[in-house]
Protein backbone atom coordinates (compact mmCIF):
# COMPACT_ATOMS: atom_id res chain seq x y z
CA UNK A 1 0.00 0.00 0.00
CA UNK A 2 1.43 3.57 -0.69
CA UNK A 3 2.41 5.67 2.39
CA UNK A 4 -0.45 7.68 2.30
CA UNK A 5 1.53 10.52 3.88
CA UNK A 6 3.61 11.45 1.28
CA UNK A 7 0.38 11.71 -1.45
CA UNK A 8 -0.19 14.77 -3.27
CA UNK A 9 -3.88 15.84 -1.72
CA UNK A 10 -6.47 18.16 -2.84
CA UNK A 11 -7.81 19.90 0.42
CA UNK A 12 -10.49 21.21 -1.44
CA UNK A 13 -12.12 17.58 -2.06
CA UNK A 14 -12.78 14.62 0.69
CA UNK A 15 -9.48 12.76 1.72
CA UNK A 16 -10.16 9.08 1.60
CA UNK A 17 -7.93 7.96 4.62
CA UNK A 18 -8.56 4.23 5.19
CA UNK A 19 -11.33 1.86 3.92
CA UNK A 20 -14.58 3.32 3.89
CA UNK A 21 -13.42 6.95 5.66
CA UNK A 22 -12.55 10.64 5.04
CA UNK A 23 -11.15 13.63 6.10
CA UNK A 24 -13.85 15.81 5.34
CA UNK A 25 -12.59 19.55 7.19
CA UNK A 26 -11.62 22.95 5.70
CA UNK A 27 -7.78 23.72 5.18
CA UNK A 28 -8.35 27.41 6.75
CA UNK A 29 -4.61 28.88 5.82
CA UNK A 30 -5.11 31.72 8.41
CA UNK A 31 -5.96 29.37 11.81
CA UNK A 32 -3.24 27.48 13.61
CA UNK A 33 -6.55 25.13 15.10
CA UNK A 34 -7.41 22.87 12.26
CA UNK A 35 -10.51 21.05 12.90
CA UNK A 36 -10.98 17.58 11.39
CA UNK A 37 -14.14 16.30 10.92
CA UNK A 38 -14.83 12.70 9.95
CA UNK A 39 -16.87 10.56 7.48
CA UNK A 40 -17.31 6.94 7.91
CA UNK A 41 -19.33 5.45 4.71
CA UNK A 42 -20.36 1.24 5.05
CA UNK A 43 -22.58 0.53 2.24
CA UNK A 44 -25.79 2.19 2.50
CA UNK A 45 -25.30 3.55 5.89
CA UNK A 46 -22.50 6.07 7.03
CA UNK A 47 -21.63 8.37 10.31
CA UNK A 48 -20.16 11.62 10.70
CA UNK A 49 -17.73 12.25 13.58
CA UNK A 50 -16.93 15.51 15.62
CA UNK A 51 -18.60 17.16 12.95
CA UNK A 52 -17.14 20.91 13.31
CA UNK A 53 -17.94 24.03 13.85
CA UNK A 54 -21.19 25.86 12.59
CA UNK A 55 -18.94 28.38 10.00
CA UNK A 56 -16.75 25.33 8.62
CA UNK A 57 -20.69 23.17 7.58
CA UNK A 58 -20.82 24.55 3.91
CA UNK A 59 -17.58 23.36 3.56
CA UNK A 60 -17.89 19.80 5.21
CA UNK A 61 -21.26 19.03 4.06
CA UNK A 62 -20.00 20.02 0.72
CA UNK A 63 -17.10 17.22 1.02
CA UNK A 64 -18.99 14.77 2.30
CA UNK A 65 -21.48 15.27 -1.12
CA UNK A 66 -18.20 14.68 -3.22
CA UNK A 67 -18.11 11.52 -1.22
CA UNK A 68 -21.08 10.53 -3.75
CA UNK A 69 -23.19 9.96 -0.32
CA UNK A 70 -26.56 11.18 -0.19
CA UNK A 71 -26.86 12.64 3.33
CA UNK A 72 -30.19 10.45 4.50
CA UNK A 73 -27.49 7.62 4.59
CA UNK A 74 -26.16 9.46 7.71
CA UNK A 75 -27.53 7.34 10.72
CA UNK A 76 -25.54 8.91 13.16
CA UNK A 77 -23.54 11.75 14.75
CA UNK A 78 -20.39 11.04 16.97
CA UNK A 79 -19.10 13.30 19.53
CA UNK A 80 -16.31 12.62 21.14
CA UNK A 81 -16.70 16.33 24.15
CA UNK A 82 -19.03 18.79 23.71
CA UNK A 83 -16.83 21.77 22.44
CA UNK A 84 -18.62 24.32 19.48
CA UNK A 85 -15.59 23.26 17.16
CA UNK A 86 -16.99 19.38 17.12
CA UNK A 87 -20.93 20.28 17.82
CA UNK A 88 -21.72 24.07 16.56
CA UNK A 89 -22.84 22.35 13.33
CA UNK A 90 -25.25 19.67 14.52
CA UNK A 91 -28.65 21.38 13.79
CA UNK A 92 -27.17 22.13 10.26
CA UNK A 93 -26.26 18.39 10.09
CA UNK A 94 -30.29 17.44 11.61
CA UNK A 95 -31.75 19.92 8.98
CA UNK A 96 -29.76 18.52 5.80
CA UNK A 97 -30.26 15.00 6.97
CA UNK A 98 -34.22 15.03 7.45
CA UNK A 99 -34.57 12.17 9.25
CA UNK A 100 -36.55 10.91 12.14
CA UNK A 101 -34.29 7.90 12.62
CA UNK A 102 -30.91 10.14 13.26
CA UNK A 103 -29.15 9.17 16.65
CA UNK A 104 -27.14 11.59 18.57
CA UNK A 105 -24.39 9.65 20.04
CA UNK A 106 -22.18 10.75 23.06
CA UNK A 107 -20.99 10.06 26.80
CA UNK A 108 -23.99 10.75 28.99
CA UNK A 109 -22.20 13.70 30.80
CA UNK A 110 -21.78 15.16 27.33
CA UNK A 111 -25.03 15.15 26.33
CA UNK A 112 -26.08 17.25 29.53
CA UNK A 113 -24.35 19.97 27.81
CA UNK A 114 -25.04 18.64 23.23
CA UNK A 115 -28.60 19.31 23.99
CA UNK A 116 -28.01 23.10 24.38
CA UNK A 117 -27.22 22.91 20.39
CA UNK A 118 -31.12 22.70 20.09
CA UNK A 119 -30.79 18.94 19.33
CA UNK A 120 -34.01 17.71 18.32
CA UNK A 121 -33.15 13.84 17.15
CA UNK A 122 -32.77 11.02 19.81
CA UNK A 123 -29.24 11.41 22.31
CA UNK A 124 -27.69 8.08 22.81
CA UNK A 125 -24.74 7.50 25.72
CA UNK A 126 -22.12 5.18 24.36
CA UNK A 127 -22.56 3.76 28.21
CA UNK A 128 -26.00 2.46 27.76
CA UNK A 129 -24.49 1.04 24.29
CA UNK A 130 -21.80 -1.31 25.78
CA UNK A 131 -19.28 1.01 24.44
CA UNK A 132 -19.99 -0.12 21.01
CA UNK A 133 -22.18 0.59 17.49
CA UNK A 134 -22.31 -2.05 14.89
CA UNK A 135 -23.16 -0.88 11.06
CA UNK A 136 -25.27 -3.49 9.40
CA UNK A 137 -22.72 -5.36 7.78
CA UNK A 138 -21.17 -6.28 11.53
CA UNK A 139 -18.49 -3.25 11.00
CA UNK A 140 -17.83 -2.23 14.72
CA UNK A 141 -16.44 0.61 15.91
CA UNK A 142 -15.66 1.00 19.66
CA UNK A 143 -15.56 3.69 22.32
CA UNK A 144 -12.93 4.24 24.66
CA UNK A 145 -13.68 6.43 27.31
CA UNK A 146 -10.94 8.72 28.36
CA UNK A 147 -12.07 10.78 31.02
CA UNK A 148 -11.17 14.94 31.80
CA UNK A 149 -9.47 14.75 28.50
CA UNK A 150 -9.98 17.36 28.31
CA UNK A 151 -13.47 17.27 29.13
CA UNK A 152 -15.53 15.28 31.84
CA UNK A 153 -17.13 12.94 29.78
CA UNK A 154 -14.06 12.58 26.86
CA UNK A 155 -13.92 9.22 24.67
CA UNK A 156 -12.33 8.22 21.58
CA UNK A 157 -13.33 5.82 18.81
CA UNK A 158 -11.68 3.21 17.20
CA UNK A 159 -13.24 1.50 13.95
CA UNK A 160 -12.23 -1.99 14.62
CA UNK A 161 -12.24 -3.03 10.73
CA UNK A 162 -9.74 -0.34 9.49
CA UNK A 163 -7.96 0.40 12.56
CA UNK A 164 -8.64 3.78 12.24
CA UNK A 165 -8.01 5.48 15.89
CA UNK A 166 -10.70 8.70 16.22
CA UNK A 167 -8.47 10.71 18.62
CA UNK A 168 -10.58 13.88 19.65
CA UNK A 169 -8.31 16.36 20.93
CA UNK A 170 -5.69 13.73 21.84
CA UNK A 171 -2.75 13.52 19.77
CA UNK A 172 -3.29 16.77 18.56
CA UNK A 173 -1.63 20.32 18.01
CA UNK A 174 -1.62 23.61 17.62
CA UNK A 175 0.27 25.27 14.51
CA UNK A 176 -0.16 27.20 11.37
CA UNK A 177 2.65 25.42 9.57
CA UNK A 178 -0.54 22.57 8.75
CA UNK A 179 -0.29 19.22 6.36
CA UNK A 180 -2.98 16.64 6.98
CA UNK A 181 -0.35 14.23 7.48
CA UNK A 182 2.18 14.09 9.50
CA UNK A 183 5.55 14.17 8.22
CA UNK A 184 8.50 13.24 10.54
CA UNK A 185 12.02 13.21 9.41
CA UNK A 186 14.08 10.71 10.83
CA UNK A 187 16.43 13.61 12.45
CA UNK A 188 12.77 14.22 14.70
CA UNK A 189 12.98 10.77 16.06
CA UNK A 190 16.16 11.24 17.83
CA UNK A 191 15.99 15.30 18.61
CA UNK A 192 16.33 15.75 22.46
CA UNK A 193 15.31 19.99 21.90
CA UNK A 194 12.10 19.76 20.30
CA UNK A 195 12.18 24.20 20.55
CA UNK A 196 15.13 24.18 18.11
CA UNK A 197 15.45 22.26 15.24
CA UNK A 198 18.58 21.53 14.34
CA UNK A 199 18.01 21.88 10.86
CA UNK A 200 16.82 25.76 11.19
CA UNK A 201 12.94 24.90 10.84
CA UNK A 202 10.93 27.52 12.15
CA UNK A 203 8.37 25.16 12.86
CA UNK A 204 8.58 21.44 14.65
CA UNK A 205 5.39 19.10 14.50
CA UNK A 206 6.33 17.27 17.63
CA UNK A 207 6.99 20.82 19.76
CA UNK A 208 3.18 21.48 18.84
CA UNK A 209 2.18 18.62 19.33
CA UNK A 210 3.46 18.51 23.09
CA UNK A 211 2.72 22.02 23.78
CA UNK A 212 -0.87 21.84 22.46
CA UNK A 213 -1.13 18.73 25.40
CA UNK A 214 0.45 20.77 27.68
CA UNK A 215 -2.14 23.85 27.33
CA UNK A 216 -5.22 22.13 26.77
CA UNK A 217 -5.20 18.77 28.82
CA UNK A 218 -5.70 19.22 32.45
CA UNK A 219 -2.72 17.66 33.92
CA UNK A 220 -0.22 14.96 33.38
CA UNK A 221 -1.75 12.21 35.24
CA UNK A 222 -4.68 12.71 32.96
CA UNK A 223 -3.04 12.62 30.12
CA UNK A 224 -0.76 9.32 30.89
CA UNK A 225 -4.05 7.49 32.13
CA UNK A 226 -6.06 8.37 28.50
CA UNK A 227 -2.66 7.54 26.88
CA UNK A 228 -2.43 3.99 28.35
CA UNK A 229 -5.73 3.53 27.69
CA UNK A 230 -5.58 3.82 24.09
CA UNK A 231 -2.51 2.21 24.31
CA UNK A 232 -4.27 -1.18 25.14
CA UNK A 233 -6.04 -1.38 22.08
CA UNK A 234 -4.87 -2.12 18.22
CA UNK A 235 -4.79 0.68 15.97
CA UNK A 236 -2.98 1.40 12.99
CA UNK A 237 -3.38 5.19 12.61
CA UNK A 238 -4.20 7.80 14.58
CA UNK A 239 -6.90 10.80 13.22
CA UNK A 240 -7.14 13.58 15.84
CA UNK A 241 -9.77 16.18 15.80
CA UNK A 242 -6.74 19.21 15.74
CA UNK A 243 -3.76 19.24 13.71
CA UNK A 244 -2.61 15.94 11.54
CA UNK A 245 -3.36 12.50 11.28
CA UNK A 246 -0.18 10.41 12.34
CA UNK A 247 0.03 7.35 10.01
CA UNK A 248 3.17 5.93 10.58
CA UNK A 249 3.70 3.42 13.70
CA UNK A 250 7.22 4.72 14.66
CA UNK A 251 5.25 8.14 14.60
CA UNK A 252 2.68 7.09 16.25
CA UNK A 253 5.11 5.09 18.72
CA UNK A 254 7.77 8.10 19.61
CA UNK A 255 4.49 10.28 20.66
CA UNK A 256 2.86 7.90 22.65
CA UNK A 257 6.21 8.06 24.55
CA UNK A 258 6.50 11.63 24.35
CA UNK A 259 3.11 12.51 25.66
CA UNK A 260 3.45 9.81 28.61
CA UNK A 261 6.53 11.69 29.71
CA UNK A 262 5.52 15.29 29.21
CA UNK A 263 5.95 17.50 31.89
CA UNK A 264 4.48 20.86 32.88
CA UNK A 265 1.22 19.58 31.62
CA UNK A 266 -1.84 21.89 33.19
CA UNK A 267 -2.58 22.30 36.45
CA UNK A 268 1.19 21.03 36.98
CA UNK A 269 2.88 23.97 35.28
CA UNK A 270 1.69 26.18 38.36
CA UNK A 271 1.20 23.95 40.89
CA UNK A 272 4.26 25.16 43.00
CA UNK A 273 3.07 28.20 43.16
CA UNK A 274 0.14 27.77 44.77
CA UNK A 275 0.32 28.04 48.87
CA UNK A 276 -1.87 25.03 50.23
CA UNK A 277 -3.58 25.41 53.67
CA UNK A 278 -3.95 22.71 56.07
CA UNK A 279 -7.03 20.73 55.90
CA UNK A 280 -9.53 23.14 58.59
CA UNK A 281 -6.54 25.49 58.85
CA UNK A 282 -7.59 29.44 58.13
CA UNK A 283 -4.75 31.32 59.66
CA UNK A 284 -2.76 30.37 56.41
CA UNK A 285 -5.86 32.03 54.62
CA UNK A 286 -6.10 34.53 56.77
CA UNK A 287 -2.17 35.22 56.11
CA UNK A 288 -2.72 35.40 52.55
CA UNK A 289 -5.42 37.82 52.70
CA UNK A 290 -2.97 39.83 54.62
CA UNK A 291 -0.02 39.53 52.25
CA UNK A 292 -2.60 40.50 49.17
CA UNK A 293 -3.69 43.49 51.25
CA UNK A 294 -7.23 42.51 51.71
Amino acid sequence: MNDIANLNLDYNRPVKIAEGVYWVGFFDKESGLHCNPYLIVDGDEAMVIDGGSRPDFPTVMMKILQTGLNPDSIKALIYQHYDPDLCGSLSNFEDIIGSKELKIISEKTNNVFIRHYYVTSDMMSIDEMGYSYKFSSGRTLRFIKTPYAHSTGSFVTLDEQTGVLFSSDLFGSYSRQWELFLKLEEDCRTCTDYKTCSKGKSDCPIHDILNFHQKLMPSGLILRYAIERIAENKFTLVAPQHGSIISRKEDILLICEKLLNLEAVGIDSIIEDIKVCELGDLTCLKKMAVENGN
